[in-house]
């Protein structure tokens, strides 16, 4: 790899690969935005818990990750305000706000925000920087959402980690393991371009 090369992907997520433009940036935003409503329909009931296991969280970190911390929370602050408007994209096909997994959604904002930045440093380029990575994206998800699962249905603090944090960390593990496997990759094989 040229050194030309290396310095221009120095700072750059995967979308700054992309041509620049509004009209990327935008289409970037409502895409990520797409694929989260839609990753958010791949559902799974939990017993026990109102939360079911989706792939909106792995769909919230990806765009976070490939479109950078600007364009990442603007795409998770779409999806989240037109599901709050009504749009039939949050998990199970819900919208609005009486969802209890709602504190879930607006953990993804602010996880998006964080792995952009850190991709932007370069933290998708290995395997354990990612892992990394993934794993803080889910602890700022997780430390939004199960408190706001506890205010909304009344649960304790004990009842609320029992319900919407112990049964999707295999899940997320293997969320992160997939993130692992897939941006490293994707780096390398840009870079052999």
């Amino acid at each position: 790899m040229s050194t030309a090369t290396a310095g221009t992907r120095s700072g750059a997520v995967l979308a700054d690969l992309l041509p620049s433009s509004r009209v990327r940036d935008v289409a970037l935003v409502l895409g990520g935005a797409a694929l989260t409503g839609l990753a958010a329909q791949l559902s799974v009931p939990v017993p026990g818990s109102p939360v079911p296991v989706t792939g909106q969280t792995f769909a919230a970190l990806l765009v976070g990750t490939t479109l950078g911390a600007g364009r990442g929370f603007l795409a998770l602050a779409l999806y989240a305000l037109a599901g709050i408007a009504g749009v039939p994209w949050f998990a199970e096909g819900a919208s609005g706000t009486a969802a209890p997994s709602l504190g879930y959604v607006f953990g993804m904002l602010l996880a998006a925000a964080a792995v952009g930045a850190l991709a932007r440093r370069g933290a998708d380029r290995s395997v354990l920087r990612t892992a990394g990575t993934m794993i803080l994206g889910e602890a700022i998800i997780y430390a939004i959402g199960v408190p706001y699962l506890a205010l909304a249905t009344g649960m304790s603090a004990s009842a609320a980690v029992a319900a919407g944090l112990t049964p999707f960390l295999l899940g997320d593990a293997l969320k992160a393991a997939l993130a692992m496997g897939v941006l490293p990759t994707t780096w390398k094989l840009v870079d052999k371009r």
